[in-house]
């Protein structure tokens, strides 16, 4: 349906987003500003799913050290139980042979009743001794089967997180696939043209945003890990966009904002959805330089607010790191990293 689409875009366009008609039957897109929308649909949508595959992974990495520790626990359980066994067994021994005879034997063979008491004394330790290698080596035998339990639990949601991971990847390289077919049939007018219809349509609404005055109550400074957050973020402008990297040379839009409040020695959540919804709130006229402006209705996109109505973000696949208007992506609210 695709390529049947992009057929309609017959001949230079001239400045005009108008396209050809579309064949009878063809339910594809009839003008360049609807193409636009179907792109930003699907990149919208990979989006989404790279805050899925990043929050799987996330979790996956978290369960996976949770599982190592586990393992560490019950490697060192069983050397412990393994030497409490050769405690025990030996203790047994013991007992076997120096408790086989009544004490009127013992007494017998011992020259005095002092060396019988003291024996007696000896073999009474030992035998709470025994009780108590056993009492431990049950104690560690619970343990382990307990540890098993929990790592075994800890691996079911690892493999799930995993089979989640690889969901979100599938889908984000079939919707950015559709995107890059779409593109890769146009010509090269048309092409520009579509990045203008892009920068009209962000600069309108944040033209619109601007409008409503809201610049005029933001009078919020910088902290100072808010600047050394900026700092970063500005060093990165040009570098290009990848789903689901973290830097140095390429980041998606939540991996530039964690490097950015890492670089401030700050740890915020991974996702743009987990700094939504784990970070301060913070209402829109009290924001200040180095908050993060959250984005869209789900809350995939995430961009850093450097002042004067300007944020820097890492838009989508195809597009580099950039300094944009705050603005020009529909807000849906603001998170501050720092206090």
């Amino acid at each position: 349906m695709v390529a049947c689409t992009l057929g309609l875009l017959a001949g230079p366009l001239a400045g005009s987003a108008s396209a050809a008609a579309p064949e009878p039957g063809d339910g594809g897109p009839r003008s360049l500003e609807e193409i636009s929308k179907k792109i930003d649909r699907l990149h919208a949508a990979a989006e989404s799913a790279t805050d899925a595959y990043n929050g799987a992974q996330e979790r996956a990495e978290k369960q996976q050290k949770a599982v190592d520790r586990l393992t560490e626990k019950i490697d060192s359980l069983r050397e412990t139980r393994g030497k409490y066994k050769k405690t025990a067994g030996a203790l047994a021994r013991a007992q076997y042979r120096s408790g086989g005879m009544p004490d009127e034997a013992h007494l017998i063979l011992r020259k005095t009743p002092e060396e019988f008491m003291h024996d007696a004394v000896i073999m009474r330790k030992g035998q709470q001794a025994a009780k108590g290698v056993i009492s431990t080596l049950a104690d560690t035998e619970s343990r382990l089967d307990e540890y098993a339990g929990e790592a075994s639990k800890k691996l079911r949601k690892l493999e799930a997180e995993k089979k989640r991971k690889a969901a979100a990847k599938k889908k984000i390289e079939k919707d950015l696939e559709a995107a890059e077919q779409i593109e890769s049939q146009l010509a090269a007018k048309e092409l520009e043209r579509l990045i203008e219809l892009e920068d009209e349509a962000a600069r309108a609404r944040q033209s619109k945003w601007l409008e409503s005055g809201v610049l005029d109550e933001i009078s919020g400074k910088a902290s100072k890990a808010g600047k050394k957050a900026i700092a970063y973020a500005t060093n990165q402008i040009g570098k290009d966009y990848e789903w689901g990297a973290e830097g140095p040379r390429t980041f998606d839009c939540s991996g530039l904002t964690l490097r950015a409040w890492q670089a401030a020695d700050k740890e915020i959540p991974r996702t743009s959805q987990e700094q939504w919804r784990q970070l301060k709130r913070v209402p829109i006229r009290k924001m200040r330089p180095g908050d993060l402006i959250i984005y869209k209705r789900d809350a995939s996109h995430v961009g850093m607010y450097v002042g004067g109505g300007e944020m820097i973000h890492a838009p989508r696949t195809g597009r580099q790191i950039t300094v944009a208007g705050a603005g020009s992506l529909v807000i849906k609210g603001v998170v501050r990293p720092d206090k």
